[in-house]
């Protein structure tokens, strides 16, 4: 009876999720939010999933592979943000280009590990479809957002890169700088009330990127 027992107990746990690679990309991505993106191993990975340590190998091949496919949902999940806002600022293109300015600091405070993971491009294969198609449609995003705010008389492609690029180093920046805690010391001279949505605003007040 005893060695029935013992070998029971050594048997194999059985395999109870359905969608390993949407398991191992959600433990992942929590991984990240709680500890940084160091922290996150294979193993880490399996231990918070509850499989073998190889099992994330079969889906993601390596740990390159497993940060591109994250960074393709973040990327994901980041233009739908962005598009989401801008549809519903309507047609004013000032409004619009607040709401991308909005939208896009909302994303980076909502998920920290996943938005600096997006741009740690020695970490990725940016050759990986999933992860190149989804950079290719946030960009998409960003450029509608400029090219909407433009006068009609600005629309050579030197001008509207121009424009694209300082509305993304615009909002890109100020993210950074709110993760990074360099705010805060700004954040607290604000008047009583004030926080980092209203500083938001007024800096896209103060900026026109859009002419």
């Amino acid at each position: 009876m005893g060695m029935k027992k013992r070998a029971r107990r050594a048997a194999p746990r059985p395999y109870h999720h359905g969608d390993l690679r949407t398991a191992v990309l959600a433990a992942a991505e929590a991984i990240i939010g709680r500890q940084g993106i160091d922290a996150l191993t294979l193993r880490a990975v399996a231990r918070e999933v509850g499989v073998s340590h190889t099992a994330p190998k079969n889906h993601f091949g390596d740990l390159e592979g497993l940060l591109s496919e994250l960074a393709a949902v973040g990327y994901r999940r980041y233009g739908e943000a962005l598009a989401k806002a801008m549809n519903a600022a309507g047609t004013d293109p000032r409004a619009r280009m607040k709401a991308m300015g909005r939208a896009y600091v909302g994303f980076a405070r909502q998920h920290p590990g996943l938005f600096v993971l997006m741009f740690r491009s020695e970490r990725l294969d940016m050759t990986r479809p999933a992860l190149n198609e989804a950079v290719e449609a946030a960009r998409l995003a960003l450029r509608t957002a400029a090219s909407s705010s433009a006068p009609v008389k600005a629309s050579t492609p030197l001008q509207a890169a121009a424009r694209a690029t300082a509305s993304w180093a615009l909002v890109h920046g100020f993210a950074m700088l709110l993760l990074d805690g360099r705010l805060k010391n700004t954040l607290a001279s604000l008047p009583e009330g004030a926080d980092a949505d209203t500083l938001l605003e007024a800096v896209l007040d103060a900026t026109r990127v859009d002419g």
